[in-house]
């Protein structure tokens, strides 16, 4: 029932301001009460608040694709103070996946937070794939995951909240999965659903994962195929192929741990997780910081199905435009590797797999353990060539010996 008391009490003070008071940059009355009799500041909610909504059609950029690009974000965060604690072991200096801070000198706080615009229509499958997404930084850094606290930006005033249940229980059972509690988070409105964790986790600074201790000689091995970001572009135009946003689902729901336990156990000291910026962008960031040039196999690396055609058609995003303009500064093509294939490289992954960096001694060893675990898609993609400028060459195959 509808409160008129209520009701004329704060449209009369909206009208009397000339503006609405929930949104200023609107008149009072509003379209919406205009249409259907409804006021959204009286607390009055929509009967028919639809409950069975795509949720990737309410958004510009789905997933991962919705982060600001690294050129923008290296532009933004310039001559931001450094951190001097000499607690903090891993802090935003170094791209890493996530912070580290020492407790004792063999325990330390891993933290990290992520966050993006739904990937899937379903909201019970995008909170999983929300919160693999974002427990996959403490993984990526041979942390232990612990503790969640759920972010979350719903338009609350025209959608349902049983979505946002959805989101949220999809969330929860996932890191119950991983062996994390949710304590509890954050909400606010907003036009578009955006959604994820803070997470906080644990690692012994001896046995930590970095970006930064890539060496020549190492063999760079991929956990997961790539491809979520052209395909989640796909789906929003029409024009995705039902196999291949079937693998990417079942993919992005995936934890890392299986990867990271048989990472960690294989005594590696650099790897990363492939997400928003792309497989450029990250492996780039490893080299950067290693001081490395790497040489990737196209013709190895793992894809889903319908990605490359689906390039080759021009069904390209423009966060495949914001990574290619940072990255590509980093990456030479060899003759006869095609442009397609190197506009892969900067396809925007949303609980994308780890790029692993693990000695030539331990690889045949660590992509048995990892096939072993059931990551059936892992595959070495490449090796560290030399020590030099940060540079990856992409080449179709091994060069011949």
């Amino acid at each position: 029932m509808i409160d008129y008391a209520k009701r004329k009490r704060v449209m009369g003070r909206s009208i009397a301001l000339g503006h609405c008071i929930c949104n200023p940059k609107e008149p009072c009355p509003c379209d919406l009460f205009k249409q259907k009799n409804i006021c959204l500041c009286s607390g009055e909610r929509p009967e028919d608040a639809p409950e069975d909504v795509a949720l990737t059609s309410l958004v510009e950029n789905a997933g991962c694709a919705s982060k600001i690009g690294q050129e923008d974000l290296k532009r933004a965060l310039s001559g931001l103070p450094r951190v001097v604690d000499p607690r903090v072991l891993v802090s935003s200096d170094t791209c890493d996946d996530a912070g580290v801070f020492r407790l004792t000198p063999r325990l330390a706080l891993v933290q990290s937070v992520d966050i993006f615009t739904p990937v899937v229509d379903d909201p019970y499958v995008f909170g999983e794939i929300a919160a693999a997404n974002s427990v996959s930084d403490i993984y990526a850094m041979g942390g232990r995951p612990l503790t969640a606290l759920s972010i979350i930006a719903f338009p609350i005033e025209t959608l349902s909240p049983r979505i946002m249940n959805k989101l949220l229980q999809g969330g929860i059972d996932k890191l119950r999965e991983a062996g994390v509690a949710v304590l509890g988070g954050h909400s606010i409105k907003d036009r578009e659903i955006k959604f994820g964790f803070a997470v906080t986790g644990v690692v012994d600074p001896a046995r930590m994962t970095v970006n930064s201790k890539a060496r020549p000689g190492d063999v760079l091995i991929l956990t997961k195929p790539i491809g979520t970001g052209t395909l989640s572009f796909a789906r929003q135009i029409g024009r995705a192929p039902a196999s291949g946003l079937a693998e990417a689902e079942r993919s992005m729901r995936e934890l890392n741990r299986a990867a990271a336990e048989a990472m960690t156990a294989a005594g590696v000291t650099t790897a990363t997780d492939i997400t928003g910026f792309g497989l450029a962008g990250h492996l780039g960031e490893i080299a950067e910081q290693s001081g490395v040039e790497v040489e990737v196999h196209g013709a190895a690396i793992p894809v889903f199905s319908g990605v490359l055609d689906l390039i080759r058609e021009g069904v390209i995003s423009g966060a495949v435009e914001r990574n290619r303009e940072y990255a590509s500064r980093r990456v030479k093509r060899a003759k006869g590797v095609s442009e397609e294939l190197e506009t892969l490289l900067y396809d925007p992954q949303t609980s994308g797999g780890l790029l692993i960096a693990v000695r030539k001694s331990k690889a045949s060893a660590l992509l048995a353990a990892l096939h072993k675990k059931g990551v059936a898609a892992a595959a070495p993609i490449g090796r560290v060539t030399r020590k030099g400028p940060a540079r990856i060459v992409l080449r179709l195959r091994p060069p011949r010996p």
